[in-house]
């Protein structure tokens, strides 16, 4: 058997029971004083060690005491797993371990500093600065949980940290995210990340253990996706063995999410669009896809694409830094944030604005010898020429739009001959009714609202006046009109299902909302998606390389002068099929010139995609 240590103070403060058989004995006074100094003796002693005991080892004590009590640690929660529309994981966890700095403690012992950060740095990749940026962004005399430095241990850094043995650092175990497609779902999934002193302001219920979503469907659906952390605390005695482990509170996994996206067609989408992109020798473009009917989102996509599971873990710097540095911007998400020109994307909208404002006729044609004279007042000999990319000849709505004259829509544009043009207020007011200017609310943070340029706006900011030339302009999709890629893909859908525009999608479950109806203007729908068709089936069409599809396509090309004017953004946009459209496609290839040429060959092969994978009954359907 132990022997059990029983020390001084202990055995004084004892209690001792049982039947005690009481007994009188005369006593001796002699006795009775040898007694009586004995005692004296004893409550010196006693005296004495009790006030040895409360001053002069009071801070030993107190500091084990201390030690004995422990510290209240966080039971990590797996975060929702994400999904693609028919199922497919997208984003999934691995259990693992996680490295985590005792801020406190860290900042009461300046002596462990030193050997605390060389650990860090050495075990973990991580630079002294980025540690005590971190230390610093946090409030250490409001909360006590420790800094998550990395979520993602392998076993190599998990022994050496174990074998450390500083207080100041400790183990724990966690959830690593784990991004099964790699970069091709980059820039919709987005990353998570450690918390922020913003994120804790406006969430004080997260801490410093949370990983929190910081771009993507992560971030817009992070309190949905965000399991809650549990709690427990571990009783350790002076040597720091566990003495007893107390649950708090159980975590709870988060909610899954099922997107919009078909990852195969996703993943096709990325891998041709690479590809494409690799061949121009440029960097930037946008690919999306929708479905016309639900606004749902099919694809989307960003590139320069990166891999979010860099973002994942507090190692892996440099690949981190060398995507932050990056000039081509990968993080920047152009679908949504990017602002461009929409170049002769934007026709279809002036040709419809024209026929239902009845300044033409779609049947009326105009002659475009490949410019446009406008007679200069001031010297008539010398009139301002507005060019047409070609030599036209005459073209009624429907060879305008498959051609792309730009003669034609200067005149229903801003006016010409005995045409009086729509001019730019009326124009305004159509960008608005399909959208532009206005976010379209899809469930991504970042989204611009894009530009509407108006007289006055120009009057303010250069004082200059606007001229009939910046009506023509705008009114083939150049000067100061700016969308985002998002905007011009949902334009694209209520083209296709003929005005009913619905708020864009990625998560399913929803139903789907309607933010905008023009579907009475029929009969200009009618016109317009005519010409988009001839886009394709026309010998001069723009997009004549669709029309050996498998299914009938409509479409418009359009190429949009850089600020730099070195350059041309190609555009894509088109729906199939075309009598019952189910997929809306989007393709803006950065500073790659015309996009008849450039952008056209991708779509082609994602439409063809689609056909032969996702359209029953192809034979009925062309």
């Amino acid at each position: 058997m132990k022997k059990k240590e029983i020390f001084f103070e202990e055995y004084l403060t004892d209690e001792w029971s049982g039947d005690l058989e009481v007994v009188e004995v005369p006593l001796d006074e002699k006795p009775l004083l040898y007694v009586g100094l004995a005692a004296v003796l004893l409550g010196l002693l006693v005296g004495g060690r009790i006030f040895f005991l409360s001053s002069v080892r009071a801070e030993f004590y107190g500091k084990r005491a201390e030690a004995n009590l422990g510290r209240e640690e966080r039971i990590a929660a797996p975060r929702g797993v994400i999904v693609d529309r028919y199922g497919k994981s997208l984003a999934e966890n691995q259990t693992g371990f996680s490295a985590l700095l005792h801020g406190k403690e860290f900042l009461k012992d300046p002596a462990s500093q030193p050997e605390t950060l060389r650990l860090i740095r050495e075990i973990l990749g991580i630079s002294e600065e980025e540690v005590w940026k971190r230390i610093g962004d946090r409030d250490w005399e409001r909360s006590a949980d420790p800094l998550l430095l990395d979520n993602d241990l392998d076993q190599s850094q998990l022994v050496a940290l174990k074998g450390a043995g500083l207080p100041t650092l400790s183990v724990a175990s966690s959830f690593r995210r784990d991004y099964l497609w790699g970069p091709v779902f980059g820039s919709v999934l987005g990353y998570i990340g450690f918390t922020s002193p913003s994120d804790i302001e406006q969430n004080p219920e997260l801490s410093g253990q949370d990983l929190v979503g910081k771009s993507g469907i992560e971030a817009s659906y992070d309190g949905m996706l965000r399991g809650k952390l549990g709690a427990r605390v571990q009783v350790r005695d002076a040597q720091g063995s566990v003495l007893m482990v107390q649950e708090r509170s159980k975590p709870e996994i988060g909610r899954p999410l099922e997107t919009t996206i078909d990852a195969d067609l996703q993943e096709y989408f990325f891998e041709r669009m690479s590809r494409g992109l690799r061949e121009l020798g440029r960097q930037a473009g946008v690919g999306l896809a929708m479905d016309p009917r639900t606004g749902e989102v099919l694809a989307y996509l960003n590139f320069p694409a990166y891999d979010n599971d860099v973002f994942n873990s507090g190692g892996r710097s440099e690949e981190r830094q060398k995507i932050l540095s990056d000039p081509n911007r990968p993080l920047f998400n152009r679908a949504i944030s990017g602002l461009y020109s929409p170049g002769s994307t934007i026709k279809p909208l002036v040709g419809l604005a024209a026929v239902q404002e009845g300044v033409i006729s779609a049947e009326r044609t105009i002659f475009s010898p490949g410019y446009l004279d406008v007679p200069n007042p001031y010297d008539p000999e010398k009139p301002t020429r507005f060019v047409d990319w070609r030599y036209q000849g005459d073209v009624d709505l429907s060879a305008a739009l498959a051609q792309s004259s730009n003669v034609y829509f200067y005149e229903v544009g801003g006016g010409f001959g005995d045409i009086r043009g729509l001019g730019i207020n009326r124009l305004r007011e159509w960008w608005q009714r399909f959208g532009f200017g206005k976010s379209t609310g899809i469930d991504l943070f970042g989204e611009e609202e894009g530009f509407l340029p108006t007289p006055e706006w120009k009057e303010r900011v250069s004082g200059d006046p606007w001229l009939l030339g910046d009506t023509y302009n705008v009114s083939i999709g150049q000067g100061d009109l700016l969308v985002t890629p998002i905007q011009l893909l949902n334009y694209t859908a209520a083209l296709a299902n003929g005005g009913v525009f619905r708020k864009p999608a990625l998560v399913r479950g929803k139903v789907p909302e309607v933010i905008g109806d023009i579907s009475k203007y029929e009969g200009a729908f009618l016109e317009v998606r005519r010409g988009m068709r001839e886009t394709v089936t026309s010998p001069l069409g723009t997009a004549k390389l669709l029309d050996d599809l498998p299914i009938a396509v409509a479409a418009k090309t359009g190429s949009a002068q850089t600020k730099n004017k070195a350059e041309e953004n190609a555009f894509f946009i088109g729906f199939a099929p075309y009598e019952e459209p189910e997929i809306a496609i989007l393709v803006l290839v950065e500073n790659a010139k015309e996009g008849s040429l450039n952008a056209v060959p991708i779509a082609k092969d994602v439409f063809r995609w689609y056909a032969e994978h996702r359209i029953q009954n192809l034979e009925s359907r062309n």
